[in-house]
This record gives structure tokens, sequence and C-alpha cells, in this order.
């Protein structure tokens, strides 16, 4: 007897203990479906007219292979075949359902590679069109997302973003290109996915997401892909997810490292059971201040991308309890057992959080302070000014703070590299009777430089407002940004 899986299509699976797939033996696809209705009888009634034959509107595959032109039952199998059942019905759509939908002649050419898989076909492709996806952020994983989600045709994509298209984002936003720099990101990118596939609808949330906003925007989606790239953000949309009981399709990046996985999907784990806490505010950098290989967001924006038309069709193996590490440095993937926790305020037994809270308080980050008003405020000074007292061959030191590969990039004249780790074996470079300026890129990093110098019994200290960046916009345009 072979042993052989029969993968069980998404209409029958309530009658199958909700499996994708069962495994049974049999020398002939008859005694494999003998088998399977033996391990799951109300499956009969759908597999079987009353003469006990084979329904005519249920095709079989075996693995792969078309076998409807021949003596379906009594064709052989061997061990490691697999069994595809494919129901001829409509798209898995009630009949009389206002919302039912098809394909035009022009879709059907369009998806033809979808519809001539076995795993996908017309109902597959239907259930993709009626399907609803809610993209967290079209950055770094957005991009490939929406390209590849519209391409798919995704009846319905939402896109949340509020930021515009800068320079620095084309080395890896793919869906934006220099003619797009400045414009809004989501009209941007909602103009390369309808030009990719006009037959699809783009929802646009020219929002940050809040706590205030976010159960009213996710609640009208089926799926939510997450996109972003900060903790609060993260944390946010994970708890939306588990109360609203939508699966969370998760990816993250930074440098050449990747994760991706599905959170709050079938009883499997949250973020929050991963990562119970946030690390601490300025612990781990982000991509602008870390960098960013410009080729790892479209890896990890794809196997999400995957993971979402997987979980539409109700196909294959989920990331569900599964976190898959990639390093691109050594290509390799890694997976890693995720289990949920009994005792996660969120998802588990006993919850506690059962609203959405104040996600930058959670993290540790402090209110946004108002604006400041004009001028400096104690501790700075402008870089037109450092400027104009290196011109005037002031007495005073210029540290720059950064890294040595970001001083590579572009540099001020006469500043003396001291990176921020290296500040505390290296003060003894540095006089406390010295007049002294820090900068660094933007000015946070040489903004903590101060702070330690201080607490270190430096008296004259003070943070070049907007570092290099600043210097750029005011003193010399030639210098590049990054």
């Amino acid at each position: 007897m072979a042993k052989v899986k029969i993968l069980i299509p998404t209409p029958l699976r309530q009658f199958a203990g909700k499996q994708n797939s069962v495994e049974c033996e049999g020398g002939t696809v008859g005694e494999a479906l003998a088998a399977l209705i033996a391990a799951h009888p109300d499956l009969r009634k759908n597999l079987y007219n009353d003469e006990g034959k084979l329904r005519s509107f249920v095709n079989v595959y075996v693995s792969d292979e078309d076998i409807r032109y021949l003596n379906r039952e009594a064709t052989p199998v061997k061990d490691g075949d697999t069994l595809s059942i494919v129901p001829s019905i409509a798209g898995g759509i009630e009949s009389g359902r206002a919302d039912a939908v098809t394909l035009s002649k022009e879709e059907v050419l369009r998806y033809s590679r979808h519809l001539i898989m076995p795993e996908v076909g017309m109902e597959g492709q239907l259930k993709l069109k009626q399907a609803s996806v809610l993209l967290v952020g079209t950055g770094g994983l957005g991009a490939p997302l929406g390209l590849y989600l519209a391409a798919a045709g995704i009846g319905r994509i939402g896109l949340v973003d509020f930021d515009v298209v800068d320079f620095t984002n084309l080395q890896r936003q793919v869906i934006h290109g220099t003619k797009d720099v400045g414009r809004k990101k989501l009209d941007s990118a909602a103009d390369r996915m309808l030009d990719i596939n006009p037959h699809i609808t783009i929802d646009r949330h020219e929002v940050a997401l809040t706590s205030e906003n976010a159960l009213g925007i996710l609640k009208d989606y089926d799926y939510i892909v997450d996109g972003t790239d900060n903790f609060p953000t993260r944390y946010l949309v994970n708890d939306a997810c588990v109360l609203l009981n939508k699966p969370n399709v998760y990816g993250s990046i930074f440098r050449f490292e990747g994760q991706c996985t599905v959170f709050a999907y079938e009883g499997g784990p949250c973020y929050r059971c991963l990562y119970p806490e946030p690390p601490p505010p300025g612990l781990v950098p982000s991509c602008a201040e870390g960098g960013v290989l410009g080729i790892l967001p479209g890896v990890i924006g794809l196997m999400q991308a995957t993971e979402t038309v997987k979980l539409i069709l109700g196909i294959g193996e989920s990331l569900v309890g599964r976190l898959v590490l990639y390093d691109a440095l050594t290509m390799r993937f890694r997976e890693l057992k995720l289990r949920r926790n009994p005792e996660c305020p969120v998802c588990g037994d006993h919850r506690t959080i059962t609203k959405l809270i104040d996600y930058q308080q959670f993290c540790g980050i402090p209110q946004q302070a108002p604006p400041p008003a004009p001028g400096l405020n104690d501790g700075e000074i402008d870089p037109v000014e450092v400027k104009a007292r290196i011109d005037r061959g002031d007495s005073f030191v210029l540290v720059d703070v950064r890294e040595p590969h970001e001083y590579q990039i572009c540099s001020i004249p006469f500043a003396k590299l001291i990176p921020l780790g290296e500040l505390p074996k290296r003060v003894g470079e540095l006089n406390t009777a010295d007049d002294i300026v820090m900068h660094c890129k933007g000015g946070t990093r040489s903004a903590k430089a101060c702070d330690f110098l201080k607490q270190a019994g430096f008296k004259k200290v003070r943070n070049m407002r907007g570092g290099i960046l600043a210097w750029s916009d005011k003193v010399d345009p030639r210098v590049p940004k990054y």
C-alpha cells in the first residue's frame, strides 16, 4: 500500500477536521479516497453520489497530473504522490450572494498562469479577487508587497502611509521612482500598482496609525500585513489584529538580516508572545541610522506576499508558529519554533489588554515636545555659526561622533572623528577646558554625546543643531546627503 498525501480544498476542510491535508494509504486513487472517507465520513456526500460514484464536478489530480479522462478511481498511486481534490464550484461563492464575482475575459488571460495551477485555478483566483488586504507602510517592505499583491489580483488593497518619497528611499523602495521624489508615497505606490493591474481597487489611508484610528481602519480588511519600521506601530498592529481576530503577516529588516512569520492566526502566537517588551529607546538603531541592504526588503517582502496569498487560497503550510530568519551575507535561512504564551496579556488565557493602549508610552518614547521657538535651545549651536567660527579662526574643537563609514561619505573640515560608541574610552582625548562642539548626521547622537561629556565634567559643550545634514542645507550644498 502506498502512502499518499491528500490535499483538502478550503470548502471541504470543515468536514476534515479543518486540516489542509491528510495522509492516507492505498494502491489506487479510489483506495486512498476510501481511506480518507473512513477517517472523515462527513466527506462522503461531498465526493460521492448516492450510487457510490465519484461526483462529476470533483476533479482529482495525482501529483498535478490531470486524470479526469481516465478511470479515476483505478488510477494507481505510489509512495510520495500527492492527490489534489479540486471541486468544480464557482469560486466557493454561495449562490445568490450580492457580492458574487467573476473574471472578465481579460482577467482570465492576465491570470492564466495561476488558472492552470490546480492549487489555484478559477476557484483560487476568485478568492484572491474577493480578498481585502491592508498594507501598513509603503516603504521597504511595502514596496514589493504592493507590486506583487497587485499583480496577483488581490481585489482590494488598503495602503496606510503619510510620508513623501525621498531620494534615500529609492535604494530599496522599488515601487517609487526618481520622478516621484517629493510626492506622497500613497499616490506614488497606488499609481504604480494600478499600472500593473487596473482590475484592483486601492484604498488610501493618509494617516499615521494610532490607537484612536487603528481598529476603525483594520476592521474592514481580511488580512493585515505589517511593513512598519518602528516598535510602537508594531505593537499597535499586533494588538489590533488580536482584538479584531485578523491574521498579522509580519516582516522586519535590518542591515543584512530579516525575519518573517504569521502572527495571531488559528490559535498561533502573537508578536507579544515573541517579544513581550520592546527594547529601550535608542538601543536598536533604525534603518535610517544603521542602514539596510537595498535588496533585503525585497526578499522579506516577497515572503510576506507569499504567506498572504497562501492564507487567502488556503493552501500550503503557513508560517504560523514558525519564525524564519534570513541572513543575506551567508545566504542562509533558519527556522525557529514559536509557541503561544498562555500568559500573554493580549492573546493569552487571562488577557489583561482588552483595548488599545498608548504605544509611545509603552515603548518608553516621551511625548513629542512642542515645536521649538525660533532660535536655538540651550546647549545648541547653528551650523552657520560653526562655519563663522571656523572662518574666524576661533579656538574650539569640532567632534564628529558618526561611524567611520559615514565619515567617508562626507565630513566637515577640521572635525575630529570619535564615534559615539568609542567616546567613553576616548574621552581622555578631549580637554575639559576646551570649547567643544559635537555633531553627527542629524543631531540625535551628538546630543547623547553632549550629555555624556557634561556628566563627565565638561562645561563648555554644545550640539550642532541638525548635524551634517543641516550643514549641507545651510553652509555647503556640495556636501552630499545620505
